[in-house]
């Protein structure tokens, strides 16, 4: 099953120079080439900060867009990590080695199997 690891942080931790923010910048890499050795590796990509982003919706058939996040928040989403993995036990210990985690936090969530039911509220 893929499972989606939404990986977020506070860029003034992230991106502060201090020894543990260029460890964990450092061990990324070489975290995402074991995935792929491994072959729990889908994709991974990192996000540019929220200045960069626009955001849109569309009511009443009027679309609109806005520079940058809609919520203002220190944590940000700042990459994405698909994986394979058996069940949600093996996920989380995959998202637990990505190395974001020890400086913010990474949400893992399965991704909609299409061949099941929706949920109900």
């Amino acid at each position: 099953m893929r499972y989606a690891c939404l990986i977020y942080f506070d860029p003034q931790k992230a991106f502060n120079q201090s020894p543990e923010a260029e460890a964990v910048l450092r061990d990324s890499e070489p975290y995402n080439a074991e995935l792929t050795a491994s072959g729990h590796m889908v994709a991974a990509h990192a996000l540019t900060l929220p200045q960069a982003a626009m955001t849109v919706q569309v009511r009443d058939g009027k679309m609109s867009a806005t520079d940058g996040p809609f919520m203002e928040t220190k944590e940000m989403l700042g990459g994405i990590v698909l994986i394979e993995a058996r069940d949600l036990n093996e996920a989380v210990r995959i998202a637990g080695g990505i190395p974001f985690a020890r400086l913010g936090f990474v949400e893992v969530r399965p991704l909609v199997d299409y061949s099941q039911p929706r949920p109900t509220l």
